[in-house]
Formats: structure tokens, sequence, C-alpha cells
């Protein structure tokens, strides 16, 4: 089976050959650790634990040209639509027409990037813009709502546009919206500020018949599960948890497999030692494994802190049991 086909039949809840074997991809300042470590160069990598392709593909949602100030009051939101024209050629990625014919002959895996979250979509960069958004769901709800659906039309415009060209294998909404004790919304706002306005860019998918529409979040978001399942999410793909109330199992077991599962294993482990990293794939892995519509994959990028000798054991220890 190629990469694309693989992806598919696990999300389709099949029979894949294998599940892939997917990669947040090694930087060059962790290969140059891991040369000090017995590493003979980023070839090994290549030849020794090969990963199946998976491509972002992802565009400007930002407002553009960059706003001169965020909203404040309503008589601000014409000037900020403005700045949100999917039209704009410069949203897409270089050498669109090229790159379209390529994805047609493609064997790896496509994924859509389709929207940027509440936080980055509001214009948090920094703690200023951060605590301007919190004040403002305080105290302007509407404007903030407001602000939001024109990006959720704007990103359905624009997403629009790519799935008349481009037959893609997943998209992913990126929704950075908490930390470890939770999301710093409750579900029902989360539902009323952000959810409602993502229903257009969904609208869209629907109509294209993209099948899996994944969730992209960190830490904590385990009580926002429910409302995404209604809204029509049936994909998770958790980062940097590190926190028992996300433990894919727990999840799998609550939810089914209506939700689709992509990471799961701990990357602490990984910066551990070769015992907590069995513990952590062999209790995990097998299980979810069985029941399908799940990829493993450690839940942040490999960084210079995880010993190569590490990730060695963990990619071939997760070989053997994928492999089996």
């Amino acid at each position: 089976m190629t990469s694309r086909e693989r992806f598919l039949e696990v999300m389709r809840l099949g029979q894949p050959d294998r599940v892939p074997y997917f990669e947040e991809g090694i930087r060059d300042e962790v290969i140059h650790v891991w040369k000090g470590q017995g590493l003979s160069g980023r070839h090994e990598l290549a030849r020794g634990f090969p990963s199946d392709v998976r491509e972002r593909m992802e565009l400007n949602l930002d407002p553009y040209p960059e706003l001169k100030h965020w909203p404040t009051t309503e008589k601000d939101l014409d000037y900020f639509r403005q700045h949100l024209n999917p039209d704009d050629p410069k949203r897409f990625p270089e050498q669109w027409k090229k790159r379209v014919q390529n994805w047609k002959h493609r064997e790896h895996v496509l994924m859509l990037y389709v929207h940027q979250g509440f936080f980055l979509s509001m214009g948090v960069r920094d703690w200023q813009r951060f605590y301007e958004v919190m004040a403002q769901l305080v105290d302007k709800p509407n404007l903030v709502r407001d602000m939001m659906k024109a990006q959720g039309r704007f990103a359905a415009a624009i997403t629009e546009k790519v799935l008349k060209d481009v037959n893609v294998d997943a998209v992913i909404f990126s929704e950075p919206i908490g930390g470890n004790e939770g999301p710093l919304m409750s579900p029902e706002m989360y539902e009323n500020i952000v959810l409602k306005t993502y229903q257009p860019v969904l609208d869209v998918l629907h109509r294209n018949h993209v099948e899996t529409i994944i969730f992209q979040t960190f830490a904590n978001a385990r009580i926002l599960i429910p409302s995404i399942l209604k809204w029509g999410f049936n994909g998770l793909w958790a980062c940097e948890i590190n926190i028992e109330a996300m433990d894919y199992r727990s999840i799998r077991k609550e939810f089914g497999r209506d939700l689709r599962l992509i990471g799961g294993i701990d990357l602490d482990a990984l910066r551990s030692s070769k015992e907590d990293i069995k513990k952590e794939i062999q209790t995990k892995v097998p299980p979810l494994l069985d029941q399908g519509g799940y990829i493993p994959l450690a839940d942040g990028r490999v960084r210079e802190d995880v010993p190569f000798e590490n990730y060695r054991y963990y990619r071939e220890l997760l070989r053997s049991i994928i492999e089996k």
C-alpha cells in the first residue's frame, strides 16, 4: 500500500497492510546532537526508520496586508474584513498550478490546514494581545463573535477554492485553546463563540466530501470533545498532553471509534528511559491498534533532549508492534 492508501484505510476503519509511520520531522539541530551519540547522519534515519510521507498544505490565513490595529468596536469590522480577501493569490502556496498537477498523481498523505483556531484568528501572538482578547471575551463577546464569523466565512471561501482544485486526504483545525488545567473557555462558550463560526467551513468540507476532519489541539481539551463531535469532527490529534485526562485509552473508551486518533505517545517517556518507553508503548498502542482508527505517534516534536538511543528504541519497538 502507498502512504496515502494506508492513511485512508485507517481513517475508514479498514484493514491496511500496517498503520502509517508518521514523524513530525527531525530538525538539523537534533541531528547535530545525535551525531555525537552515534548517528552517522540523516541518511541513517531515513534508511533505518523510514516514515510514511505526509505533506501539510498551509494557507495564509492571517489578515493581509497586516492590520495596523485589531478591532476594538463594531465600527472596525469593515476594516478587518477588507484584510480577509480569499481571492488574493498570496493566500496560496507558491507555484499553485504546478502543485495542483503534482498532487493529482500523489501517493503520499495531503493534509489541508483550514483554520488557525480561536486565539491565532484573534491575533494572539504575545501576552498583551492575549489579555486584550480575554477582556473582550468578557466585555465585548458580540465583537469577538463577529470577528470569528468573518474569519469563518473567509476560511470557508478559501477552502472552497482549494477543494475545487485538489482532493485532500484530511483537513485540520488547529486549536491551541488552553493548558493542562483545561481550555480557557467553557464548552458552552466555545460552541457559541467558536464552533458556530466554523460552520461555513464545515459546510464546505461536507459538500466536497472530505472524510476526515481533525481537531488538533494541545494540552487538556477533554471537556471540549463532546462539542467537537457534535459539530462534525471525527479526528483528534492532541499534542504535548502530559496529563491523564487526555489518555487516548480513556478517550477511546468514552467516545468510541467515531473519533479517530493520531498521536497519544507521551514524548516525556522518550526523554526518560527504555523501561519508560516500553511501558508507554506496550500499554497504550496495542489495544488502540486492535480497535482501529488509530495512528501511533509521539505527542510532540522530538528535540535535542531525546537521546538518539531512546529514539532508536522507540522506533524499533513501535515497528515490532505495528508489523507483528
